[in-house]
Parts: C-alpha cells; structure tokens; sequence
C-alpha cells in the first residue's frame, strides 16, 4: 500500500435498529484494484455494513470517506453519482426487458424531434455489445430478454453495465449464489477483469473458496464487530472457515 488515502473508507461507524447493535466501531477500508473479501456468519453485519455505505440506511455515528474527503451519503443516488454500484442477488434487472433496456434502464441514450424523445436504440445495441466484449462476453442478441439468459449470463450484464457507467467501487452481494460450478468460475473471472480495470471490489459471500480465489484481503464481521482482517497470502481458506464455525477464536 502506499501513503495515498483510501478510495473509500468506513470510520468507526455504528448502526443500531431499537436495542439490536447491527454494527459497532466498523473501520474498512477500500483500494483501487483490490478485491476484499467481506464475510461473516449470518447476522454478522455484512449487509447492514454495505446498506450504510450505499445510503440506504443512515449512520448513527462513524464517518466515510473518499480519498480522504468527507462524505454525507443521505441515499443510494447519493452512492451511485460517487461511482459505487452495488449488485444484489436479484441484480435489479428486470427478466421481461431485454438486456440493452436492462442494461441502459435510467439512463438511456434519447433524440428529440420537436416535443417527442426516442430511445437512441442502435446506438445502446451496439455500446452494450461491445461494453460485454470488452470483459470477454459474447451476447447472443442485445435484444435478448433477460429471463432467457443463464444466472452467469445475468451476472455478467451486471458487471459490464457498472464498469461502463464508470463505477469505482462495485460490491457483489453473493455473486455466485445458486449458480453452477462453471457458472460461478464466469462469474470470477469477471470479477478479476474488473479488477484489472481499476475497480474496488466488496464481496460478500457464504463460499470461502470462491471468494479466496480473486480476493487480496479479507475482513471477517461478527455481531456487528470487525474481528478479523488480512492480507489473502496471510490466511488460507481453511483457517477462515474454521473461525467462522468455531466463532473466531481460533487464531
């Protein structure tokens, strides 16, 4: 690391909801062209953690930062003009568009004659296709409806769709939950070509072993506590694993 401050950084922030502490004195950081892994049993915090950085829920105290500038993020607009993008495991497309309408949904590309807008659709067609290329996906049809396509297929618009509307941190919510084995090895591949690109990765995931294949840093979440963190070539997979059965008492 150099004497640079951190893309993004999260302070001692804390979130309660009634008498259920979700979070307490969370300090993460975040890089460009790093991958950390975010993991944690269930009811660790991981989501409560990336809701508060995404400006769904508010801070009851903690700070964030972007290169070391302060931050008031009061909504997921907020987070998205900052460059984060976040991808859920519904992904936010929606299965009865196709994938340039999904692809373009909320910012699509328009010309007006007079009073009338029309969607710039042959312009869109063509950038989704070559955004999808340029991370090493051939799309059948960019007119394809996305309820046709495969999980990994899904994924993949997601990805292409944040890096090129400029994303700088993209958090993947269990990213390959439900897919199959290749699938899931698709998936992350293009996790490590959005590395290569500059971006700041957050994975959260329940699979070890997917994670610690592109990751370079772990932060482990329990009750709402930052227990653990670490460089991947400090840790094997196991030894995270263990710490999550055994309740991190292990190292």
């Amino acid at each position: 690391m150099t004497g640079e401050a951190p893309l993004f950084r999260m302070e001692n922030v804390s979130k309660s909801f009634g008498a259920v502490q979700a979070l307490q004195d969370v300090t993460i950081d975040v890089n460009e062209n790093e991958v950390v892994g975010l993991v944690g049993d269930n009811g660790a915090g991981k989501s409560t953690l990336i809701k508060a950085l995404t400006g769904v829920y508010p801070l009851d105290s903690g700070n964030i930062y972007h290169r070391g500038r302060l931050l008031r993020i009061r909504s997921p607009k907020d987070a998205r003009d900052l460059g984060i993008e976040t991808l859920y495991q519904d992904l936010a497309l929606i299965p009865l568009l196709s994938v340039s309408r999904n692809f373009y949904l909320g910012r699509e590309l328009v010309h007006s004659i007079g009073p009338m807008k029309f969607n710039k659709k042959r312009e869109m067609d063509a950038n989704v296709s070559r955004a999808l290329m340029d991370i090493g996906i051939r799309m059948r049809s960019p007119d394809e409806e996305v309820e046709i396509l495969s999980g990994g297929e899904r994924q993949s618009v997601a990805i292409a769709r944040a890096i090129h509307f400029g994303a700088k941190l993209l958090i993947l919510d269990e990213p390959t939950a439900a897919l199959s084995i290749k699938e899931s090895q698709r998936v992350l591949e293009y996790v490590l070509e959005a590395r290569e690109r500059g971006l700041a990765i957050v994975f959260i995931t329940h699979n070890i072993y997917h994670v610690y294949s592109v990751a370079t840093r772990f932060v482990v979440l329990e009750h709402g506590k930052k227990v653990f963190e670490c460089r991947k070539d400090e840790i094997t997979p196991e030894a995270i694993i263990e710490m999550v059965k055994s309740g991190y008492n292990v190292l």
